[in-house]
C-alpha cells in the first residue's frame, strides 16, 4: 500500500490557507469544503504533512465512505474495509463521532457499531478471539452526512497546533496555527518590518520567525501514528532530516514584540528559546501608549486583548484610540488585527477594512481586520 487519501482537517476560514500550503509541497485535484481538505498522496507524505504544515488542524487517513441509513449498513460496511492495512492485532482503539442530518443520529451508537465492526474485521484477519488493545494507539473517526458515513483515522494525536515551544499561554490563548495563519494571510516577508504591539506570549512573532526561517511547524513533536508499524520508520527519518535541511539559518530578521506585561515578555523570551528564534525577535515590557513607531513602512499583526482579558469595553477603548493615533498618518503601515470585539473599525478611522475574515480561535468567533497600507520603494 503506497496510495492513500487524506483529510486535511481546517479551521473554518483557513481552507484557502492550508490549500495553498498543500500545493507548496506538491499536492493537487483538492476536494475542499467546509473545514477540511481531500487530496491523493502516498504513504511518505503523512509524516511530511505533519511535520510540516502550519496553520492545519490534523492529518487524517480516509479509510472509507459509504451509504449507512440503517445500523446494520453501518456495520456491515466498516466491517468491510481494510482495518488490517493499519491497525495491529493489539490496537488500542478509540472510536469518536459526529450525525448532521443524517437518519442514524445517536453518535454513540455510531461509535459503538462501528467499534464492534473493526473488532470483528481484526479477529477475522488476524485469526483470534481476543484483541488485548495493548499496542499502539489508534482513533478512528465515524462522521455521518446526510446518510453518507465516512471513516478516517487520525494520524496526528495531539492537534498540530501544539508545536511543544509555548510554556505560557496567556488567559485566552492564540493558537499556534492560527498565529501561522495571520502571518501567511497578511504581506509579511522576511525583508519587512514586523510589529506586535500586544505581544501577549509572543506566537505571532514566533511563528513568523518560524516561516521566515523556514522551520518546521512539528519538527521537534511527537505523533501518534510514528508507532504505526503500517508507516515505515524511515519516512519520519526523512521527513525530519529534510526539514533540519530545508532551515534557513542565515540573515536578519525585523521582528518586534511588546506588551505591558512584564511577565508575558518573560513568557515570550522563554517560548521564542524553546522554538529556536531567540535570536529572531526583539521583545521589551511596553505599554502601547508609550509606543512610538519612527518608520514609515511596516506590518502589525496582532490580537489586542478582546474583553475576554480584560474584562470590559471600557478598559478598551484607550488600546484602540492608541492604535488609531500611532497609525492614522502611517499610510505605509500595513494593519492586521484579529479580535471578538467588532467595534474596533469604529476606533481605527483611518480607512475601511480592505478585507474583514471572519475566523475561529477555539470556540471564540473572531475578525480579522485588514487594512493595507502603501507599498514601500524598492531599491
Amino acid at each position: 500500500m503506497s496510495k492513500v487519501r487524506l483529510i486535511v482537517l481546517s479551521t473554518f476560514g483557513l481552507e484557502a490557507v492550508i490549500k495553498r500550503e498543500l500545493m507548496d509541497l506538491g499536492f493537487n485535484d483538492f476536494v475542499v469544503a467546509d473545514g477540511k481538505i481531500e487530496f491523493d498522496a502516498e504513504m511518505k507524505d503523512i509524516p511530511r504533512l505533519n511535520i510540516g504544515l502550519r496553520a492545519a488542524d490534523r492529518v487524517l487517513v480516509k479509510v472509507g465512505e459509504f451509504p449507512a441509513t440503517d445500523f446494520g449498513q453501518l456495520f456491515d460496511a466498516a466491517r468491510a474495509l481494510p482495518w488490517e492495512d493499519w491497525l495491529t492485532y493489539d490496537a488500542r482503539i478509540e472510536v469518536i463521532g459526529k450525525c448532521v442530518r443524517s437518519q442514524l443520529m445517536s453518535v454513540r451508537s455510531c461509535q459503538s457499531i462501528v467499534k464492534k465492526a473493526v473488532v470483528e474485521r481484526l479477529k477475522e484477519k488476524f485469526l483470534t478471539e481476543i484483541l488485548p488493545e495493548t499496542g499502539p494507539e489508534y482513533t478512528i473517526s465515524v462522521a455521518l452526512l446526510k446518510d453518507v458515513a465516512q471513516l478516517t483515522l487520525d494520524t496526528s494525536g495531539n492537534g498540530l497546533h501544539k508545536r511543544g515551544y509555548r510554556s505560557a499561554k496567556g488567559d485566552v490563548p492564540l493558537r499556534e496555527n492560527l498565529a501561522a495563519a495571520l502571518v501567511l494571510l497578511s504581506f509579511w516577508d522576511k525583508e519587512r518590518l514586523l510589529i506586535d504591539p500586544m505581544c501577549g506570549s509572543g506566537t505571532i512573532l514566533i511563528e513568523a520567525a518560524m516561516i521566515a526561517r523556514n522551520i518546521a511547524p512539528g519538527i521537534d513533536r511527537e505523533f501518534v501514528s510514528e508507532l504505526w508499524p503500517a508507516l515505515d520508520s524511515e519516512y519520519w527519518r526523512k521527513a525530519r532530516l529534510d526539514a533540519q535541511a530545508a532551515i534557513i539559518r542565515e540573515g536578519e530578521l525585523k521582528i518586534f514584540g511588546y506588551d505591558i506585561d512584564e511577565e508575558r515578555i518573560k513568557d515570550c523570551l522563554i517560548n521564542a528559546r524553546n522554538a529556536g528564534v531567540a535570536g529572531d525577535i526583539a521583545f521589551a515590557v511596553k505599554d502601547i501608549k508609550d509606543l512610538w513607531i519612527d518608520k514609515q513602512y511596516g506590518i502589525v499583526i496582532t490580537n489586542p486583548p478582546y474583553g475576554v482579558k480584560l474584562g470590559s469595553q471600557k478598559e478598551l477603548t484607550p488600546v484602540y484610540v492608541s492604535i488609531h493615533n500611532m497609525f492614522k498618518k502611517k499610510t505605509g503601515w500595513s494593519l492586521f488585527v484579529l479580535t471578538a470585539d467588532k467595534r474596533f473599525p469604529d476606533f481605527f478611522k483611518r480607512a475601511a477594512p480592505d478585507r474583514v475574515r471572519k475566523l475561529f480561535n477555539g470556540t471564540i468567533e473572531v475578525n480579522y481586520y485588514q487594512y493595507h497600507g502603501e507599498h514601500e520603494p524598492r531599491g
